[in-house]
């Protein structure tokens, strides 16, 4: 749980960028791509973590401007790139305008149960990142090159002459 909006802006700044980073490698083709048939596609989750920025902390009384909830899947790469980087930039803006450290001990309720403004802040950058992770696999399948996030990717290992880690 975050207690200083400090930390969090400075995490959103990595996780956001780590986020475009990924769906830059997206290409028209790979937004199809999925595991099973009755999986999401990779469009559905890029898409997904876009609609998840104003619909989840607009439960915290930001305004969080986004497509709504039931908007369909943008048909470019492109799009889908612009919108959460505009969404992703509004995060960073109104949480550092609107909200001070003790805000983020403030209960709200979200999906029916009562959590920390703090809480809502981990939970946005686990939900990103358990989603980018799914992505990369679906990434990997559409063979698109995988960007590093936490550390080099297999193909970044061998751009730097280096084996992958095992």
């Amino acid at each position: 749980m975050y207690r200083v909006v400090d930390d969090f802006l400075q995490d959103w700044a990595y996780e956001s960028e780590a986020t475009l980073k990924l769906l830059s490698q997206m290409t028209p083709q790979s937004l199809q791509q999925k595991v099973i048939p009755e999986g999401r596609s990779l469009g559905r989750l890029a898409w997904h973590l876009v609609l998840t920025l104003p619909e989840m902390l607009n439960r915290t009384g930001l305004g969080i401007k986004g497509p709504a909830e039931s908007a369909d899947i943008p048909e470019t790469v492109q799009e889908i790139i612009e919108a959460y980087r505009q969404a992703a930039k509004e995060v960073s803006q109104q949480i550092n305008k609107k909200w001070k450290d003790s805000d983020l001990l403030e209960e709200i309720d979200m999906y029916g149960e009562k959590w920390k403004k703090g809480k809502v802040l981990l939970s946005l950058i686990l939900h990103q990142t358990h989603h980018r992770a799914q992505m990369t696999v679906l990434m990997r399948q559409a063979g698109l090159k995988v960007p590093g996030i936490y550390g080099p990717s297999r193909e970044e290992w061998q751009e730097m002459k280096m084996p992958p880690m095992e």
